[in-house]
């Protein structure tokens, strides 16, 4: 959303499943989370790719499989196939093939989505510092993972083994809450060791190439519930964004959001995909949309009129984002989010 970043003050009327060609959706906090399909996920999908919408799906999560994705996606009623499912297992799977010789011994840490990513690219998967590996690709591990899988990766990389990660989500979304995802594993391996790894997953290039590469979609949407992830990862490939607020991101962390993580629109959940999303104006004092004004005064955001809650937070996103460019910053928007409930 550029009001000075992205969110379109363009009036267009068009549903976004009519604008754009290819939705590519993260899943954990967008279409599911702990297993179970997110409200309103199933029908909205469902009804966008019936007006001809393809689906794809991308996930930093690299602990299962494509095929085991598509199945999980087709068993919530989300018909799917392992070809619309792209993976940072996937995609470090390549950026290690990459840069060392085919059939060289990879060791991996983490889940059946990485090992199989790797020998799809004719890399040998290994369990242990002592198998001579050429290099240490490190994913999401579910959590049970032992703490022993990342003793094994600090030997490895301590003996100067590269060192690559499916993804550094510090956090992912889970029936129960949020848990600590691969960023927080990749972390004790860097506490451990003061290496770096080379990363592939979202928000950075090597993932936005493989699912490229995957879907040869002409007008993509990018779809997530992460401003540093999916919404980064769209900025830096060039494509348009919907922020749904079903998952990790709260409306206060999207106020706050610097230029590069601000999407194009913002919805409450996927049934945004069905509809067009309303312009969001510069006014006398403010910004509107639809039956809200939002303005500056003093310290504090202010929020006036009234309609649909998301409306008064796109509101609110134009007059703080043209705030955050003319340099005044930490603005109070305590009172205008408490009145939209968020």
């Amino acid at each position: 959303m550029n009001q000075t970043a992205r969110i379109r003050p363009d009036g267009s009327r068009e549903p976004l499943c009519a604008a754009y060609d290819t939705a590519l959706l993260d899943l954990d906090g967008v279409v599911y989370a702990g297993g179970e399909a997110i409200a309103y996920a199933v029908e909205s999908l469902g009804t966008a790719r019936d007006g001809g919408m393809h689906l794809a799906y991308v996930t930093n999560n690299a602990a299962r499989t494509p095929q085991t994705v598509a199945a999980h996606l087709t068993d919530l009623g989300v018909p799917a196939e392992p070809s619309d499912v792209i993976t940072s297992a996937q995609a470090v799977a390549r950026l290690i093939a990459d840069q060392i010789p085919a059939g060289s011994r990879v060791l991996v840490i983490g889940a059946e989505g990485l090992r199989v990513a790797l020998e799809e690219r004719g890399l040998v998967p290994v369990d242990s510092a002592d198998d001579d590996p050429a290099a240490v690709a490190q994913g999401y591990g579910g959590p049970d993972m032992p703490w022993s899988r990342l003793a094994e990766a600090s030997y490895a990389v301590a003996r100067g083994v590269p060192w690559f990660a499916s993804n550094t989500d510090l956090t992912i979304p889970s029936a129960r809450g949020i848990a600590p995802g691969n960023g927080a594993a990749v972390q004790v391996v860097r506490i451990a060791t003061g290496a770096e790894p080379q990363v592939a997953g979202k928000p950075l290039p090597p993932m936005h190439r493989e699912t490229v590469l995957r879907t040869g979609a002409e007008r993509p949407l990018v779809v997530g519930d992460r401003l540093d992830t999916d919404i980064e990862g769209a900025h830096v490939g060039g494509v348009d964004s919907l922020l749904v607020l079903t998952g990790v991101t709260t409306a206060a962390q999207l106020l706050a959001a610097p230029p590069e993580h601000r999407p194009t629109y913002v919805a409450e959940d996927l049934r945004g995909l069905l509809v067009a999303q309303p312009g969001v104006d510069a006014v006398d004092g403010g910004f509107r949309c639809e039956g809200w004004t939002a303005s500056v005064a003093g310290s504090e955001l202010v929020l006036t009129g009234s309609g649909e809650p998301v409306d008064g937070l796109r509101a609110l996103c134009g007059a703080a984002w043209s705030a955050a460019g003319s340099g005044e910053c930490g603005l109070d928007a305590g009172k205008a989010l408490a009145r939209l409930g968020f």
